[in-house]
């Protein structure tokens, strides 16, 4: 298969695996692959590849519920097969210190470089597991980015 009609394969798939507002969602998701430097959403909403209105973008995340497990398995299988994949984990703290009102804050480590100060914040954790495709080389494909909740991860 030419490597266009696998990726277009791709894409058709990935899009099923969408729920409601998945035009929205799926041109949401090309914008910030191809957004250099977006600060906002607006920012995003401003792409040519968004062809919608820049509240089509609150929808998209409001409404849109994908398959998680369904795309994890679509992204496993653009994995080669013939060598030991390499995966890579990663924890992200997300400092949110004046965000009272923010559910389910928790404690999270974050490196300080400021003597004396313990390494930690309030805010939001997530955890990353990614596939990392070439020995050298510096991008990587996130198989799943979750949020980490008092409970576990999120689902």
């Amino acid at each position: 298969m030419i490597k266009t009609d696998k990726l277009k394969a791709f894409r058709q798939a990935a899009y099923q695996h969408l729920t409601k507002a998945k035009d929205a969602t799926f041109e949401l998701t090309d914008a910030i692959l191809l957004t250099r430097h977006a600060y906002c959403l607006a920012d995003l909403s401003l792409s040519p590849v968004f062809r919608r209105s820049w509240s089509s973008i609150y929808e998209a995340l409001q409404d849109c519920r994908p398959q998680r497990n369904k795309l994890m398995r679509l992204y496993i299988q653009q994995m080669p097969t013939d060598v030991r994949p390499i995966l890579a984990g990663d924890h992200t703290s997300w400092s949110r210190p004046d965000a009272k009102t923010l559910q389910e804050r928790t404690i999270e480590h974050q490196a300080n470089n400021v003597y004396g100060n313990r390494p930690i914040t309030i805010g939001q954790g997530y955890s990353t597991i990614a596939w990392i495709p070439e020995a050298e080389g510096s991008w990587a494909l996130p198989l799943r980015h979750e949020r980490i909740t008092r409970q576990g991860l999120s689902h």
